[in-house]
């Protein structure tokens, strides 16, 4: 079998320099079980486990009452409510295991800055976007607790991860879809 290599030319070692630059790579942290740590605040570990006892006790009689009503119809090879009710059971008892995980990984970040006076889990950056001549406001947490919309970004985003560790006054570039885009950090809170 051939090994492909790639032919570094005077360009591609330049933009790779640059994009090395940009992106501020960070390992992942894990468990001594070599299982990803989840990173989420007090409230997110909350929700997590009111998903899960939800999930557990009620979901699971529903999905329990809809399978046992389903198969009292007969014929299960042709039975669209069997299918529908086995299939919610599987997602049911999937999303169980990804929430037992998650809970069982979780790593409490305290949801406020600590005191420090760099972009932290649990900071909320206030942000000039020196591309688009914008002010933004983002909140950095757990990839569980993202929600852009909420203004909660993930520190595994490619803005979360260049804000850590990042103080007041500092400049950062971020590859994102349309470009390159420059960010200065105006305020922590």
């Amino acid at each position: 079998m051939a090994t492909v290599k790639k032919k570094v030319t005077k360009k591609t070692a330049s933009k790779d320099a640059k994009v090395k630059d940009i992106l501020d790579v960070r390992e992942d942290i894990f468990t001594e079980d070599g299982e990803k740590v989840v990173l989420v605040t007090k409230e997110g570990l909350d929700k997590l486990k009111e998903e899960y006892n939800f999930l557990t006790t009620a979901k699971k009689k529903e999905v329990a009452a809809r399978l046992k009503e389903a198969i009292s119809y007969g014929d299960l090879s042709e039975n669209s409510e069997y299918e529908e009710a086995k299939n919610e059971q599987a997602f049911v008892e999937g999303r169980i295991l990804e929430l037992e995980r998650m809970i069982k990984n979780s790593k409490v970040i305290s949801g406020k800055a600590t005191g420090r006076n760099s972009v932290q889990l649990g900071t909320t950056v206030y942000l000039k976007n020196l591309t688009k001549s914008l002010d933004e406001t983002y909140t950095i947490v757990g990839s569980t607790e993202a929600n852009p919309f909420e203004g909660k970004i993930s520190n595994e985003s490619p803005l979360g991860n260049a804000l850590l560790d990042r103080e007041k006054g500092d400049k950062c570039k971020v590859i994102v879809p349309a470009g390159v885009v420059e960010y200065e950090i105006i305020k922590l809170g």
